[in-house]
């Protein structure tokens, strides 16, 4: 019998001794006036790759002159601006470890990210909620004399970033050096990239889907970004694609919906559009494609692995599918911890071998087993086709970013006159999913309270969207909300 297990690898290894950010650079040196970064749509920035080597390299150079040595954490609360990519690539050159987290983080989120990772400097911009921490905080990169990269094995750390798990804490998950490198294998399975792309990315600076996808990738490749500036509206980035002749165009799905409002400017440089973070509606797929007579490629992935699965210019995904494991994966769909037959729903799974897997969580290394098993619940086809059949948890997805039900549940912890309360994701109208918190009370809270309360303690992601007051919250026979319940019976205000 045939099971749901795809080999497309293994990819070619990791050249040693490798630093990731001397890599991404690789071809800086040569490329020179070259526009590796251009800033649209407001004050205009460009960063041409012989400028952009020269600031990732003294700025790398006044990290190590503050004192820190290798291994050293650095916490970002830095806002959506260049400084956020050249600090990544400048501790990554330097031997340290960048901790790049969301600039929405309130002061609480920020402080138990501290207190989790123990930085031993905070870099800090104007705006940005500071953690309750005793870190030294430098509120402008430091510059120095330009030093040389630290090589070292392409397995030791290289970075770490937080992703909401079902604990209801952000979980910290530890990147090597060698994640880069495994990123090309997307270069063919998902974007079609090449030297000569003109990538415009819709997301912030400081989004891990802006940061691979709109930056590394295309500077390892020596292509040009496009990053629009902050504030820029969804409605405006067609106009902002077609003035600056984007070839590429990335975005989460809440973004093209946004986009699609109204008609689209001719886009006669565009090759393809680029999407992860949440399932993309085949509705809108299909819009996108008869005003701009180009196709969507949609990739799934996650913190832990990237983006590893995908349709690309080479090989679209089939209807209905999120496309095919890429060239160097290996992938399988598992129940019980073994292959199920094809088109047999089962828990996704990567093997344990592939390079762009995690080292492991803070303080908790990979399982042992030959395959890191996800929360996806998918089938796979017999020639490798992936469908996407939803979340085996209750996680959220809030605009593209990964939202555990019970961190917004214990924001509220406590709040005088709610008595229990539950998170979840319900649908509004086709296609379109908020946050909603359900919640017990004696009577109907004040609206305006909790909203305000959630701005205090939850990134504004995270922040319920609608609250609704019910005499009772639906819980199984070991007292244990039910979510799915609440999600499948909830009916939208009309309106």
């Amino acid at each position: 019998m045939q099971f749901s297990v795809f080999d497309q690898g293994p990819p070619p290894p990791c050249p040693a001794p490798f630093n990731m950010a001397a890599y991404v650079l690789s071809h800086a040196s040569a490329l020179g006036d070259k526009t590796a970064l251009e800033v649209v749509g407001g004050v205009r920035d460009v960063l041409t790759y012989r400028a952009l080597y020269d600031r990732v390299t003294e700025v790398a150079g006044g990290l190590r002159a503050q004192g820190l040595s290798e291994g050293d954490r650095v916490l970002f609360r830095l806002g959506n601006t260049p400084d956020f990519p050249v600090a990544y690539l400048a501790c990554i050159w330097a031997g340290l470890v960048p901790i790049p987290a969301s600039s929405q983080l309130t002061v609480p989120e920020a402080t138990d990210i501290a207190s989790q990772t123990g930085p031993a400097l905070i870099l800090h911009q104007d705006g940005v909620s500071l953690p309750d921490h005793p870190a030294p905080v430098l509120t402008t990169l430091p510059q120095a004399d330009p030093i040389p990269p630290v090589m070292g094995d392409p397995n030791r750390l290289a970075y770490i970033i937080f992703t909401s798990g079902t604990s209801g804490r952000p979980s910290g998950v530890r990147h090597a050096h060698r994640a880069i490198w495994a990123r090309r294998m997307m270069w063919q399975g998902w974007y079609g990239l090449t030297p000569d792309d003109r990538m415009m990315h819709a997301g912030a600076f400081n989004w891990t889907y802006t940061l691979g996808t709109g930056l590394m990738d295309p500077w390892s490749i020596g292509a040009t970004t496009l990053i629009p500036a902050l504030g820029v509206p969804s409605s405006a980035l067609g106009n902002l694609a077609s003035e600056h002749d984007a070839t590429i165009f990335a975005a989460a799905p809440g973004v093209y919906r946004q986009m699609l409002k109204s008609p689209l400017p001719p886009l006669p440089h565009l090759r393809l559009g680029l999407s992860a973070g949440e399932s993309l509606p085949d509705a809108l797929r299909t819009q996108w494609r008869t005003q701009t007579d180009t196709d969507i490629h949609e990739a799934l992935g996650m913190s832990e692995c990237s983006t590893f699965i995908s349709g690309s210019p080479a090989m679209p995904a089939k209807a209905g599918t999120s496309g095919r494991p890429q060239q160097g994966r290996r992938i399988a769909v598992l129940e019980e911890g073994k292959p199920v037959p094809p088109d047999t729903p089962g828990l996704l799974a990567i093997h344990r071998d592939d390079p762009g897997l995690m080292l492991g969580y803070l303080g908790a290394d990979l399982p042992g087993g030959d395959w890191f098993i996800t929360a996806d619940t998918v089938t796979m086809s017999a020639d490798g086709d992936i469908t996407y059949m939803g979340r085996n948890d209750d996680m959220m997805n809030a605009g593209g970013y990964r939202v555990s039900p019970l961190e917004v549940e214990a924001a509220f912890a406590g709040f005088q006159g709610m008595t229990d309360c539950a998170a979840t994701a319900v649908e509004i109208k086709a296609d379109t999913d908020i946050i909603a918190l359900f919640y017990t009370a004696d009577k109907p809270l004040p609206e305006e309270d909790l909203r305000t309360h959630a701005q205090a303690l939850l990134a504004r992601y995270k922040q319920p969207r609608l609250y609704i007051h019910r005499d009772t919250l639906p819980k199984g026979g070991n007292g244990k909300l039910n979510r799915r319940l609440l999600r499948d019976t909830f009916e939208a205000p009309d309106g």
